[in-house]
């Protein structure tokens, strides 16, 4: 096996042999799936009834689950609750969503509006994609059901209408994506002029998607940083995200909580070099080797995705394609399915799956490597969720192995190679769909049928061969459509005589029509016509 010899193979551990926490809820609570569940060795020793928050919000807490706080939730919360603004580093995962809610929420029970319309949010939470705000929602309802705040979720895809009308109803807790949230605005549906708290999550994927000109509107029709309460948080705290915070928050707090590592080494991780042309081969076969209940595959493009997912089908696992082009509806269907198990494979890109809060992961499959180490610990820490452990399996081909050498670096050591047998390389079944050849090729049969005469020609026609200099009337007629009988040719009219020299006599013959007469041109008094 490799550098990996000598102790179990990720693939062939059991899935159900993994230490797990069980909390039981009373008779007739309910279990919100959007909350994550800690485990003890991911937790600190502050209670949450410790920090001095409201019954009200205590009370959501309790039904959540929560009693103990995680290390940016232990960090964040007391400065937060003191009116501090905080810029924290913190990943999907780690309790920043908690975090980020019950200091909002005290906010806006401590200082009640005094005057406001009720289309004026008093909270704007932005995150940078539909999945992410969804979720973000549930976990506001779960924590805020006995606060009394009116939480209204915009996002872009679906519902227009219903969410505007949503908007227009009154709002206290506006949550959503850039764009459809500047879209109302500008519609004036909603104003900011009684903002008292701003959050903005994951604030390094707004740069990553291009939304960042989209936050500085918004930002800059805020009432000034120093009249409400603002945080922020972000995977990693680049210049560009410092920048940001200092720009637009009122002398904020740093909190750096270095989750990365500790959720890398629960994770087991392994790596094949491989082919590319073997790399669906080799997840078949693995995937075949264990039981997959629930996998993420990451690509780093949607055609390739499609394809993916399509020789899974083609070979009997139900797989789906999460990405940015798949409509909203099928994405949350997408979404439930696989959280609840009836999917049991899910092929994703990057900037779909970025903020989802997916329980119980059982492998993730880098079957494309990041182009970054970041995006490689975001990928892992999928199954990795809250401190609990998983399986980790990349592929580098030689297209994208280049940056294996920037993501050990990160890491701080070499990853685990394995090595690919026979068995692993199964003879595969092919979609029923043509698979389309990729781009280079496509572009090399598109220059050989312009030599042959089948494509565009050098002087840039279509048809690509010599033109036909004979006359137009010379010329073979075009053959009928396939399916339609030949009609016979129509006669050709004869050819004109020429003329007579007593040219009076001809013309009497055949006279000439009248030409019409032009219509003369009206202009407006002073107009001169114009050449050119």
């Amino acid at each position: 096996m490799g550098a990996g010899a000598g102790r179990a193979h990720p693939i062939w551990r059991p899935i159900g042999v993994r230490a797990a926490v069980m909390v039981l809820f009373p008779a007739g609570r309910a279990c919100y799936p959007c909350m994550r569940l800690m485990s003890e060795h991911h937790l600190t020793d502050k209670r949450f009834e410790s920090l001095g928050l409201p019954e009200v919000l205590l009370r959501g807490v309790r039904e959540a689950g929560f009693e103990f706080c995680t290390p940016i939730q232990a960090e964040a919360l007391p400065l937060a609750l003191g009116g501090q603004d905080v810029a924290g580093q913190a990943q999907t995962g780690t309790g920043k969503t908690a975090a980020f809610l019950l200091a909002a929420f005290n906010y806006l029970l401590q200082h009640p509006p005094t005057d406001r319309r009720p289309t004026q949010p008093r909270v704007l939470i932005l995150a940078p994609t539909r999945e992410l705000a969804v979720q973000i929602h549930k976990d506001a309802e779960a924590l805020g059901r006995y606060a009394g705040f009116r939480l209204v979720l915009v996002f872009g895809g679906t519902g227009y209408e219903s969410q505007r009308r949503e908007l227009e109803a009154g709002v206290d807790v506006l949550i959503g994506t850039p764009g459809r949230t500047i879209d109302y605005f500008k519609q004036r549906i909603f104003d900011l002029e009684a903002l008292q708290v701003m959050v903005l999550d994951e604030a390094d994927r707004m740069f990553d998607l291009g939304f960042i000109k989209d936050i500085r509107f918004l930002l800059r029709r805020m009432p000034p940083p120093t009249e409400r309460l603002n945080m922020l948080f972000s995977a990693t705290l680049s210049y560009r995200v410092t920048e940001l915070a200092y720009e637009h928050m009122n002398n904020p707090q740093f909190i750096r909580i270095e989750p990365d590592k500790r959720t890398v080494n629960k994770v087991e991780q392994v790596l094949y070099h491989t082919a590319v042309e073997e790399k669906i081969p080799l997840l078949v076969g693995l995937l075949r080797h264990m039981d997959p209940t629930r996998s993420l595959v990451f690509v780093n493009t949607k055609d390739m995705g499609e394809r993916l997912a399509a020789w899974l089908k083609a070979n009997g696992f139900n797989a789906a394609v999460l990405s940015g082009d798949v409509p909203q509806n099928i994405r949350l269907r997408l979404l439930a399915d696989f959280t609840e198990g009836r999917l049991p494979i899910l092929v994703a890109t990057d900037v779909a799956a970025r903020g989802l809060h997916i329980p119980d992961v059982s492998h993730v499959f880098n079957f494309d490597l990041p182009q970054n180490a970041e995006d490689y610990v975001h990928r892992i820490g999928r199954t990795a969720r809250a401190g609990a452990s998983g399986d980790a399996i990349s592929f580098a081909c030689e297209k994208f192995v280049f940056s294996l050498v920037e993501i050990e670096e990160y890491l701080g050591h070499k990853l685990p190679v394995a090595r690919v047998t026979p068995e692993l390389l199964p003879t595969l079944e092919a979609p029923a769909w043509r698979e389309r050849p990729p781009r280079h090729e496509r572009e090399h049969h598109g220059r050989e049928r312009g030599r042959r005469g089948g494509g565009h020609g050098g002087d840039g026609r279509r048809g690509g061969g010599r033109r036909d200099e004979r006359p137009r009337a010379e010329r073979p007629a075009a053959p009928p459509p396939a399916g339609e009988p030949k009609r016979p040719p129509a006669p050709r009219p004869a050819p004109p005589q020429p003329e007579a020299r007593g040219g009076n006599e001809h013309k009497a013959q055949h006279p000439q029509p009248a030409k019409a007469a032009k219509k003369p041109v009206r202009r407006l008094g002073g107009q001169k016509p114009v050449i050119g």
